[in-house]
């Protein structure tokens, strides 16, 4: 069993910054791929960013790229994700997951929602303009 428990979001203006927190709790979760994705009102959840278990190699959604860093520290059992440059359509629910079934993608793969097997509560950001 896996637990996870987002915290960092917030309310903030454009352009500004934010730093997500995911903290892991059970066995071998250093050795999960695990990923970021976001829901905003109406709509599905979106590929945000993954990254391998010993956090090498990271992969981004496209719109993400170059502004968000997704990172992790396994001695913490704990991932980031910084928030840069944030634009009104940035606002959703930020939820943390992890991947039992992978440790790290392929070159160029996007992990898709439903191969994440277990999910935090997660947490709000609201972007103003």
């Amino acid at each position: 069993q896996v637990r996870l428990q987002e915290s960092g979001g917030g309310l903030v203006q454009a352009g500004d910054s934010l730093r997500l927190s995911c903290a892991a709790s059970g066995r071998f979760v250093d050795s999960y791929a695990m990923g970021w994705f976001r829901r905003a009102p109406g709509k599905d959840h979106e590929f945000v960013a993954a990254i391998s278990y010993n956090g090498i190699t990271s992969y981004y959604g496209d719109s993400m790229r170059g502004r968000f860093t997704i990172s992790r520290d396994n001695a913490r059992n704990t991932v980031y994700l910084q928030l840069n440059s944030l634009k009104p359509e940035d606002t959703a629910v930020y939820y943390c997951a992890v991947d039992q079934n992978a440790g790290d993608y392929m070159q160029g793969y996007i992990p898709g929602h439903d191969e994440f097997d277990y999910w935090g509560q997660g947490t709000q950001v609201i972007v103003s303009s």
